[in-house]
């Protein structure tokens, strides 16, 4: 079974429960969307009759292509502007435009979901428990990130900090005014000499 079919799922899955999504992505039928994040395959999606989504034949020529830079992983953690900046899209620029927005405004209702299998309020406390725990990871990668560059600019300097950098640039200035006032001086004592 090719990765596309349980991915074609969940998402005709988000889709079912957003009608507004399936009507964006109606007009677009026959249209086919690539995403490609190295070293994962090359994922292919075609947009069918309402708005649904179907794995796309081998031969579609892909109308947008959505290529996920390896900085996206860093950049998600900085927050959304940045994730969306690690994102490169080509081709059919509407159908583009549909994709990113959909990528940004369609989210999964877990807790929801969820409540169909266990009730409502064991599922809101594994929701809340999920969230806690996903924003410590996001604290203990910016925490080790925020680690890793001190490391590299204070104890063994591979880096310098902005302030150094700040310092010198201003150094380097006031020795070329100093170098420029003693060219001029030499100058002047040179013609009057």
């Amino acid at each position: 079974m090719p990765i596309e079919t349980p991915l074609v799922a969940a998402l005709n899955h988000l889709l079912e429960a957003e009608p507004w999504a399936r009507e964006r992505l109606a007009p677009f039928e026959g249209e086919t969307v690539e995403v490609r994040a190295a070293p994962l395959p090359a994922l292919r999606f075609a947009v069918g009759g309402g708005g649904w989504l179907a794995p796309a034949p081998a031969h579609a020529v892909a109308s947008v292509a959505i290529a996920v830079k390896p900085q996206a992983l860093a950049a998600l953690v900085r927050g959304e502007a940045q994730l969306l900046s690690a994102v490169e899209v080509t081709g059919n620029a509407q159908l583009a435009r549909e994709a990113m927005f959909l990528l940004r405004h369609l989210r999964w209702e877990v807790e929801e979901d969820l409540a169909r299998w266990i009730g409502d309020a064991p599922a809101h406390r594994a929701v809340g428990a999920a969230r806690g725990l996903a924003a410590g990871l996001v604290e203990a990668v910016r925490r080790v990130a925020e680690s890793a560059v001190e490391y590299a600019v204070e104890e063994r300097p591979m880096l310098v900090s902005r302030a150094s950098l700040a310092e010198h640039a201003e150094a380097v200035a006031a020795l070329r005014d100093a170098v420029e006032r003693l060219e001029k001086r030499i100058e002047r004592l040179e013609q009057g000499g």
